[in-house]
């Protein structure tokens, strides 16, 4: 979507500023859950509370890798493998909530401040597949973490409510319908 001026109309700044809306309501979630059910697995085999956040936490690192310090242009040859043990050992020394929401604060600065100062050439240049079949833009590469992180936000406010609490999003929802309901009486 280019406009006259060849400029896109969501560069660097915007994903930045989206990227942080998203990572704030995370780190409103996470401070939502009692410090006590971080050990809490919704069901045998899946992660716990503080193994969710310590990925979500983690989960810009790739692109940051891949993207800002090796500017990678094919992601075929990539070591997501020997990566992903790096990211595991990180995340196991993750145990606390305040650990967590430090990790996710900091991971999520660092991650937007690159944002904001891609290029919209940048953003556009094309990066081959994994597979060698097709590319993506930059741009679209660098919204994935995004959608990567609410798919896991989701799931802990699915815990959030099995632990009988609710997310603030829902909390402010509530505070808006009830002002809505209060006029129209």
């Amino acid at each position: 979507m280019a406009g006259e001026s060849g400029m896109t109309a969501y560069g660097g700044k915007e994903l930045a500023a989206s990227f942080r809306t998203v990572r704030g309501n995370t780190i409103k979630t996470v401070e939502d859950i009692p410090d006590d059910q971080f050990g809490f697995v919704a069901a045998p085999g899946l992660r716990s509370v503080a193994q969710i956040v310590a990925h979500i936490s983690n989960v810009t690192k790739y692109h940051l890798d891949a993207h800002r310090d090796k500017k990678l242009t094919s992601i075929a040859g990539y070591d997501f493998p020997g990566f992903l043990g790096k990211l595991a050992a990180e995340e196991a020394k993750l145990t606390t909530k305040a650990q967590l929401l430090a990790a996710l604060k900091a991971n999520g600065d660092e991650y937007a401040s690159w944002l904001e100062s891609l290029s919209d050439a940048f953003l556009a240049e094309r990066v081959e597949n994994y597979d060698r079949q097709g590319t993506k833009s930059r741009l679209e590469l660098m919204l994935s973490p995004k959608e990567h992180e609410m798919h896991h936000r989701a799931q802990l406010m699915l815990i959030l409510r099995m632990l009988g609490g609710k997310s603030h999003l829902t909390r402010e929802r509530e505070v808006r319908s009830a002002a809505v309901a209060a006029k129209t009486n």
